[in-house]
């Protein structure tokens, strides 16, 4: 009998850093999953605290090694891009780790506002603004400045938007400038709609900022969706970038910070395929030499990473709820949630992560489709980053199967809507916070339970009975 088990140590270097088995049933970072199922049940939202900071203090570690390797003779800081995740509990996970903010959003700034009232930032944190800004957004960032916090930054995303703080900030005042980058090939588009374009850097520059004792040019910001990635698209942008930041440092004295925007990817399958440590070395040789060439000096560097801070922080966990036959060989597994409402990145980009039986790893494995329980014909998964197929145990008569997917802490609840109204009315599952006290032993506790009926009636003009 080929069982579950032994299909994954065949197909993977099992076990891992984060994934172990202890008596047949799955473990992540050392969280026994089914003692959590049997005191929350499913579906189940968990998101582990710990692995926020350790992603942050794997950056920072190998951005200082290799700053002092190569005699980079600028600085790091790292940035947490708050859109990946906006909830208290990971903004605050992620500042005891010495992170800066960037922000895209006027919304945000209400989110720095309140970190700021508990304590947890103070007004020299960096708040780095980005985005394509109403007037609201501008407002708020009017207000924090003349309120005193001396590192927020607009990154300016078109040319007329440094009017508004010409009129409305009262005090010396440091941007940053966004270039529109070249999209990536395959890309619908050939240029991104954010940032200014490559032709109008420097005259904005020389007709809007440096007549004006107000404004301190101190970063000059890219981005591509792509992310950081080894290959000659994001090489080329990165010296393209670097070469007109060297243009215009040469006019622009005081300009001395890129931002180098697009993160480091997560694993989407159990096992690391992505050189952290190469890309990084590689990006402060590129920027080294090209700056070499121009004659001027090194920049400081900041990022912005939102997916691999919170990422592989989070898992959703479903039963399976029964298995349907529907035709010789489709076999369907039917779990107690939905993914067009809880994981809307399978429906919409095909997007993958890591899927592992959490118990039953001793039955006899096989293929399978999963359903979600939303009536929509794409509620479904049926193809793993490994493979164009799917293998979980055979269901046990009369015992439970549950299953995880793991790494989803990333932009799932912010597009899906939390606590909205979703396809089907699939309410948003419950969510657990697991922790470490100082002991190194696990501690756990309820941050939402599921959504009600209540609440969904409410948002829908409905009469709620008391």
């Amino acid at each position: 009998m080929d069982k579950y088990t032994d299909l994954i140590h065949q197909t993977f270097d099992f076990p891992t850093d984060e994934f172990q088995v202890v008596d047949d049933e799955l473990q992540f970072n050392g969280i026994p999953l089914m003692d959590l199922i049997k005191e929350y049940g499913t579906p189940l939202k968990l998101t582990y605290l710990p692995k926020i900071g350790s992603q942050i203090q794997k950056a920072k570690r190998l951005f200082a090694e290799n700053i002092e390797k190569l005699d980079y003779k600028g600085t790091y800081t790292y940035c947490y891009c708050t859109k990946a995740s906006h909830f208290s509990f990971v903004m605050e996970e992620a500042l005891k780790n010495g992170v800066h903010i960037e922000t895209s959003s006027g919304y945000d700034m209400q989110i720095v506002r309140a970190l700021h009232r508990k304590g947890k930032i103070d007004k020299n944190t960096y708040i780095i603004c980005n985005g394509f800004k109403r007037e609201r957004y501008r407002q708020w960032i009017s207000e924090l400045l003349n309120e005193g916090f001396v590192n927020c930054m607009p990154i300016l995303d078109h040319l007329g938007e440094i009017e508004y703080y010409k009129e409305n900030v009262n005090v010396k005042t440091k941007v940053g400038i966004r270039l529109a980058s070249d999209e990536e090939p395959k890309f619908e588009f050939y240029t991104s709609r954010l940032g200014v374009r490559y032709d109008d850097v420097i005259d904005l520059y020389e007709q809007q900022i440096k007549p004006n004792p107000k404004f301190e040019l101190k970063m000059l910001h890219y981005f591509i969706n792509t992310g950081i990635k080894d290959t000659s698209y994001y090489w080329s942008e990165l010296s393209r970038f670097l070469r007109k930041y060297c243009e215009l440092k040469k006019v622009c004295p005081e300009l001395d910070t890129v931002d180098i925007g697009g993160g480091f990817p997560i694993k989407t399958s159990i096992q690391v395929d992505y050189d952290y440590n190469y890309m990084i070395q590689e990006i402060l040789r590129t920027i080294k030499r090209i700056c070499a060439e121009e004659g001027v000096p090194e920049p400081n560097i900041f990022t912005e990473f939102g997916i691999f801070t919170v990422g592989e922080s989070a898992a959703n966990i479903y039963s399976v709820l029964d298995a349907k036959l529907q035709n010789d060989k489709e076999l369907w597994y039917m779990i107690d949630g939905s993914f067009i409402t809880n994981l809307p990145d399978a429906w919409a980009l095909n997007q993958r992560w890591p899927l592992l039986s959490v118990n039953h790893w001793d039955k006899e494995y096989r293929r399978i489709q999963l359903g979600g329980m939303t009536c929509d014909s794409q509620d479904y998964y049926n193809s793993e980053m490994h493979s164009f197929q799917v293998f979980l145990p055979k269901i046990p008569k009369n015992e439970p199967l549950y299953i995880g997917f793991f790494h989803t802490g990333a932009y799932q609840e912010q597009l899906s809507g939390y606590g909205g109204i979703k396809h089907c009315l699939i309410p948003s599952p419950q969510h657990i916070l697991v922790d470490r006290d100082e002991n190194g032993e696990l501690k756990h506790w309820q941050f939402a339970p599921e959504q009600t009926p209540e609440s969904m009636l409410k948002i829908l003009g409905y009469e709620v009975e008391a």
